[in-house]
């Protein structure tokens, strides 16, 4: 497995999206566990892209333009209502230590951010064959042990960041100002990613 392929992986999980969003928005309103669950998610979000890579799915995702608008703006509405949801449910982010009661909430939410995602299919469709050779005698084997390290990674990365959000959690929950300002750049946030995904080009 290449540096070059690591680095790749680290730089494209590390940068702020969606994912990353959902996830410190579970760590603040529900703590470390609810983190890690979002983490999860997330990275569950993720199988049906690698299914569609490995099958040649996103080949005919990426050919027709229709196919690919009709995700695409699923994605876009779906960010626009958790940014709606999110600005309008002072619930959305309120200090609640019954996880278990949210878990499934947290999943289903986490695995329709990044499902509904078609540049996650793009870009294992772009990324993934610049590090695995046609004429490699198991090059589907290598694609998704690739897929599995960057599963993984995104995991990993997630989590370590709703963690991180978790450990200051008392500090910025136990301020009703801070909470209100917080609701309101997630909800931008949501809304800025749903904006930057409408106006990109396959």
């Amino acid at each position: 497995m290449s540096i070059a392929f690591l680095l790749t992986t680290f730089v494209v999980v590390a940068t702020p999206g969606t994912g990353v969003v959902h996830t410190l928005a579970a760590a603040l309103s529900r703590g470390r566990r609810a983190s890690v669950v979002a983490a999860f998610a997330c990275t569950l979000g993720i199988v049906p892209h690698v299914v569609a890579t490995v099958t040649g799915v996103a080949a005919l995702l990426n050919a027709s333009a229709a196919a690919f608008q009709v995700i695409k703006y699923a994605g876009v509405a779906y960010l626009l209502h958790m940014a709606w949801v999110t600005a309008r449910d002072k619930e959305a982010i309120v200090v609640d230590d019954r996880a278990p009661a949210s878990t499934g909430r947290v999943i289903v939410r986490g695995v329709l951010v990044n499902i509904l995602n078609p540049k996650l299919t793009i870009f294992f469709f772009a990324f993934l064959p610049e590090f695995v050779s046609p004429d490699e005698p198991h090059a589907v084997v290598r694609m998704l042990a690739l897929s599995g390290v960057f599963m993984l990674a995104t995991f990993v990365v997630f989590a370590a960041y709703g963690i991180l959000a978790a450990s200051v959690r008392s500090h910025v929950t136990s301020r009703p100002r801070v909470m209100t300002w917080l609701r309101r750049t997630f909800a931008g946030s949501f809304l800025a990613l749903g904006a930057k995904l409408a106006l990109t080009a396959r």
